[in-house]
C-alpha cells in the first residue's frame, strides 16, 4: 500500500477520482454497473469484468452493511492494491441490507485476487469508519466530492 493509504479512516484506499457525489440510479444493478464503469478507468481493468465479479458476490448475499450504507466488493487479478470508491444516491434504492433500509451511500471496494488478508483488513477498515456515528451524516450533508473526501478523512466539521 501506498503512504496516502494511511490516511484515517479509509480515506487512504479512495483514489482521486473515487468520490462520486450523486449516482442517479434506481436499482442495484444499475449502482453495480455505474461503479464497475466508473471504477473501470481507475483501477485499469474491465468494466463488465468488474460488473461480472460484484453481481457474482452480490448473488452470495447483499452487501447491505446496514443504516443505509452498502459495501459491495470484489476480487480481481491484476490489481496492485486495495481500491475504494465512495458514491451517494440521490434516491435511496432497496440492496437487501441487513435491516431492510433502503441504501443511499456505497463504498466499493476492490482488492487484487489473492489478497485474502488485505481485503478483509480493508473491509473492516471501512466498516469501522461508516460505525462512526459522525461519518455517514458527514458524507450525506457534504455537497462536493470534496467534501465528501474531507468527511471520509475524518474532517466533518470542514465537509459540512
Amino acid at each position: 500500500m501506498n503512504a496516502v493509504s494511511q490516511a484515517p479512516g479509509f480515506a487512504g484506499l479512495v483514489p482521486t477520482g473515487g468520490v462520486i457525489p450523486e449516482l442517479p440510479v434506481l436499482s442495484k444493478d444499475a449502482a453495480l454497473l455505474t461503479l464497475a464503469r466508473h471504477s473501470a478507468d481507475l483501477v485499469g481493468q474491465s468494466a463488465l469484468l468488474i460488473h461480472e465479479r460484484l453481481r457474482t458476490r452480490e448473488a452470495l448475499g447483499p452487501t447491505g452493511f446496514g443504516g443505509g450504507v452498502a459495501i459491495p466488493h470484489a476480487r480481481l487479478a491484476g490489481l496492485p492494491d486495495c481500491v475504494a470508491l465512495v458514491a451517494r444516491l440521490p434516491q435511496p434504492i432497496d440492496w437487501g441490507a441487513v435491516d431492510g433500509q433502503p441504501v443511499d451511500l456505497l463504498v466499493l471496494l476492490l482488492s487484487p485476487e489473492g489478497a485474502g488478508a488485505d481485503h478483509l483488513k480493508a473491509l473492516a477498515r471501512i466498516s469501522r469508519a461508516l460505525r462512526d456515528p459522525e461519518a455517514v451524516p458527514a458524507l450525506r450533508a457534504a455537497g462536493t466530492a470534496e467534501a465528501m473526501m474531507a468527511a471520509l478523512a475524518g474532517q466533518a466539521a470542514v465537509a459540512a
